[in-house]
């Protein structure tokens, strides 16, 4: 009898897998679902990054096989990218890391210094990647909890009265996803100081920087970051470009070179044309990011209409490109809601709980629905 590693009894498939496979048979069933679960982008890339892809295939040397640490112009554009909208400055020779999308940056900084044993503080609720992925190379996960009285930031004076002994690393992202908080300035030192203190490597996940946030921040500004955090990005959210996958991976250049060490053996570079078309959106002007903010913050309106027809609360001020809410006193479990909803209604919308147990009682729409959507989901309350 063939058998699994034993590896693969530790996590199970991938909530939105398992989820969108019912969804789906839904709609052959000729259900007229409406996807609110999931943030995949709706919208195009601009036109001048589709030409830059375009015009890229027919380079020379455009289908071969490429440098494992991305087009040196890639690595510019990224350096000056951070410089210009962040205020930080990174060597693009041995400082920035491109990634085939920042979800395979979280297994690759796994790889690079977890071991069997140590320990990972991760976020509840939190991005369910981090957890697997911990799980998947034998490290073991500790979550630390976030809670809405604390604006979904933790609170680093009850950690350290734990033994952080074995912690090796650390995930946090701000914009924190899925519930759309932000952490100031004199937060995100809190926590480098807090990672420094205890030798823990601080991964801060940034995809959502740009998104209806007026104020994007990066923790590579802090002064002395450098010393134990590493940054990841992507170009999916901020320029709508998630099926390319395009990330990258910011520190110091010990750092990168581990992570570059895992990289190497498991692909053979990112696209040409993809690379090309990421220089493109990379070097866009204020008016792209003014724009798509714009279409989110019109859909971000409705879906506080849809919101208020089920009686949840939520955070005007939070960003990112979803709304997190919760759901009135007495009212069903997250997933009974869900299920509710979406075979009452025919709507799709994301249980809190799949973020993690702090998520129970809360749930989350994607701002990737067209407007005419989002008001048909109202009308079917």
């Amino acid at each position: 009898m063939i058998t699994t590693a034993d590896r693969l009894k530790t996590v199970e498939e991938y909530y939105f897998s398992k989820k969108l496979r019912e969804v789906r048979g839904l709609v052959a069933e000729g259900k007229p679902i409406i996807n609110m679960g999931i943030g995949s982008p709706d919208l195009a890339p601009s036109q001048t990054v589709i030409d830059a892809i375009k015009q890229a295939v027919t380079d020379v040397g455009a289908h071969q096989y490429q440098s494992y640490q991305g087009l040196p112009e890639l690595r510019e554009a990224i350096a000056n990218f951070y410089e210009l909208k962040y205020s930080v400055s990174l060597n693009p020779v041995n400082e920035i890391l491109p990634l085939m999308g920042s979800k395979e940056g979280i297994m690759h900084i796994s790889m690079a210094f977890l071991n069997e044993g140590d320990e990972v503080l991760i976020p509840n609720p939190g991005y369910p990647t981090y957890s697997s992925v911990t799980k998947l190379v034998g490290a073991v996960t500790r979550e630390y909890q976030l809670e809405d009285k604390n604006n979904w930031f933790p609170d680093l004076e009850a950690l350290e009265k734990d033994n952080l002994s074995k912690v090796k690393l650390m995930w946090t992202g701000y914009p924190h996803m899925p519930t759309g908080a932000t952490a100031s300035t004199q937060q995100l030192g809190q926590l480098v100081n807090f990672a420094k203190r205890h030798d823990i490597i601080l991964v801060n996940d940034n995809p959502y920087s740009f998104v209806l946030n007026e104020s994007p921040t990066s923790m590579l500004s802090i002064n002395g970051s450098k010393d134990n955090v590493l940054e990841l990005n992507s170009l999916s959210k901020t320029f709508n470009m998630a099926g390319w996958r395009v990330g990258m991976v910011m520190g110091n250049a010990d750092l990168i070179n581990a992570i570059l060490k895992v990289k190497s053996n498991m692909d053979s570079g990112m696209f040409y044309g993809i690379q090309k078309g990421a220089i493109e959106a990379l070097n866009s002007g204020d008016k792209w990011f003014q724009n798509l903010n714009e279409i989110y913050k019109t859909r971000r309106n409705l879906m506080f209409q849809l919101a208020d027809k089920l009686n949840c609360t939520y955070d005007n001020n939070a960003v990112g490109m979803f709304v997190w809410a919760k759901l009135p006193e007495g009212a069903l479990s997250s997933e009974e809601f869900v299920n509710e909803v979406l075979y009452d209604k025919n709507i799709f919308i994301a249980p809190g709980t799949i973020f993690g147990n702090k998520g129970e009682g809360y749930i989350r729409f994607s701002l990737c629905v067209k407007e005419e959507k989002i008001k048909e989901a109202i009308t079917r309350f």
